[in-house]
């Protein structure tokens, strides 16, 4: 099956995957839905966070990459509007003018601190917007 992620700097020595960092797990959202992944992405950037590419890749290479670097995945079900959290951590393990950078992940966000009715408020206000 084909999933959807975002990545950094796609396609280069520097390419970096986003991630959560959930209860002090990174988790990797793998997207049913291309459109999905796109404004997720866009809601990113709204953050500050860099311009993301959303790439189609194959669910058990995603779920092998995630294993061997220690990081759990989650399929995110096309139409459920999952929304980044409104924190972000301050100091990330990538950093996108930096080739030669140790790990190549993405920025992460901080969701351990914002609460599940939080969410429910957000995913209602941008579901008004559609």
């Amino acid at each position: 099956m084909v999933v959807y992620v975002l990545l950094f700097n796609a396609r280069t020595e520097n390419e970096g995957i986003h991630t959560l960092n959930v209860d002090g797990q990174d988790v990797v959202l793998m997207f049913e839905h291309e459109d999905d992944a796109t404004r997720f992405g866009l809601m990113l950037e709204a953050q500050d966070f860099p311009e993301s590419t959303v790439e189609g890749m194959d669910q058990a290479e995603i779920e092998e990459f995630c294993e061997s670097a220690g990081y759990s995945c989650r399929l995110v079900p096309q139409g459920s509007l999952a929304m980044p959290p409104e924190q972000n951590v301050e100091q990330t393990t990538w950093n996108p003018d930096d080739p030669d950078a140790s790990l190549p992940v993405a920025p992460t966000a901080d969701a351990s601190d914002v609460s599940q009715a939080e969410l429910d408020r957000l995913r209602q206000q941008f579901e008004k917007l559609l």
